[in-house]
């Protein structure tokens, strides 16, 4: 079983910074295997839209990222990719939501579209004016 964990939200004011951390943990396998990992959110009363993913498998830590938070957000992980962070800066009243991270091992590169396995329990962002 693979657990996923998020941490870090909270509340802070337009312009703000926050930095989020997922730790994907449990019967993860062969530090040898890869992710996609990514980085969802959910406001109330709007659809789930992906934030960006990563593919640990790129040595270069290259990350694909919705056009709303381009410029603004980045994601970077651990060596081993089992540590997920997402970094917000200016952040937007409409940036305000739930966010969930969620791992899968893969062998091929992800996108904004790619399925997800294993995904977090969810941290609330609010982004105040």
């Amino acid at each position: 079983q693979v657990q996923v964990l998020e941490s870090g939200g909270g509340s802070v004011e337009v312009g703000g910074s926050l930095r989020l951390s997922c730790e994907v943990s449990g019967d993860t396998g062969d530090t040898r295997i890869k992710w996609c990992l990514g980085w969802f959110r959910q406001a109330p009363g709007k659809e789930r839209e992906s934030v960006g993913v990563v593919f640990t498998g790129d040595d270069d830590g290259y990350a694909r990222y919705a056009d709303s938070v381009k410029g603004r957000f980045t994601i970077s992980h651990d060596n081993h990719g089992h540590t997920l962070y997402l970094q917000m800066n200016n952040l937007k009243p409409e940036d305000t939501a739930e966010y969930y991270c969620a791992a899968r091992p893969s062998i091929f590169q992800c996108n904004l579209r790619s399925p997800f396995d294993y995904w977090g329990q969810g941290t609330q962002v609010t982004v105040s004016s």
